[in-house]
């Protein structure tokens, strides 16, 4: 069944991001759908099976460019480092340091339009590899808008908790309490189908000042690891503990949905603060 033609692309452009995906005909399936509802970008997590094997490219049908071009990541948070807005997909987060959301509000803040006037990458500031930063600090070539990325988690067992952590929101789709689970695919159909149905807003909330755009993920995550060394110097912190702490911190940021000048606030007082430390006086 074919998309309606009056339907307007969404913006800024949306990559799928499927993490350790085990079933060729699941990543087959997928880029087939990337090609149906025209997402920029389908993304692999450390796959499971091989993406480009007969199996995968016969599901695919027209998607296979989706599939040929579909990049490959050790780990999400490479993954989604140079995204600005990230929405991954759920039936659980344990200990609810961020609330579930339907489709409807989930996706429509994924695509709410943002004015993006590039990134200033300061020196030092190191973002997870495979992020390719252009000269003059923009990430995207010819400034155009980071993406926003679409997570879904492996087939068996969905996302780990640090995996949700790393989303500003959380979707989970309805379905009955008796069988749960839905096929990696279709649920991946079921999202694509809502995100194409909102509709696409002109300008970004408050004007297109650029005041107050959300952080790009790289920098946040580079941020919080600066930080998290410099809590464990000063005794802040201890190895034991680090992890469970620095989820709750970034479970906070999450829900308080940094912005890229927030997020250079902390920064620049991490540095300050590891400075002072370093000469011993305040």
């Amino acid at each position: 069944m074919s998309a309606s033609p009056e339907a307007a692309s969404p913006a800024p452009e949306i990559v799928v991001v499927l993490v350790e995906p085990a079933g060729p005909l699941n990543v087959g399936s997928v880029a087939r759908l990337c090609a149906n509802f025209a997402i920029a970008q389908l993304r692999l997590v450390a796959p499971r099976c091989n993406p480009l094997g007969e199996e995968a490219r016969r599901m695919a049908v027209h998607g296979q460019a989706h599939l040929e071009q579909a990049a490959t990541y050790p780990n999400l948070a490479a993954a989604i480092a140079d995204c600005r807005r990230v929405v991954a997909t759920s039936g659980r987060l344990e200990r609810e340091e961020l609330p579930l959301e339907g489709p409807g509000s989930a996706l429509s803040w994924l695509i709410e339009p943002e004015a993006d006037p590039g990134v200033d990458i300061n020196p030092g500031v190191v973002i997870n590899p495979g992020v390719s930063i252009n000269p003059g600090g923009a990430i995207n070539p010819g400034g155009a808008m980071a993406p926003v990325a679409l997570v879904f988690g492996r087939e068996d067992r969905g996302l780990s908790n640090d995996e949700l952590l790393q989303a500003g929101k959380i979707l989970r789709l309805e379905s009955s309490a008796d069988y749960a689970s839905l096929n990696l695919s279709h649920a991946v159909a079921i999202c694509l189908h809502e995100l194409r149905r909102i509709p696409a807003a002109k300008e970004p909330p408050g004007g297109s000042d650029g005041a107050g755009v959300t952080s790009l993920r790289g920098v946040l995550e580079s941020t919080l690891a600066d930080g998290q060394d410099l809590l464990l110097e000063v005794g802040f912190l201890h190895p034991h503990t680090a992890h469970a702490r620095m989820a709750k911190l970034r479970g906070l940021l999450q829900r308080a949905q940094i912005r890229e000048g927030e997020v250079a606030l902390i920064r620049g007082m991490v540095r300050q603060l590891r400075w002072a430390t370093t000469r011993g006086t305040p």
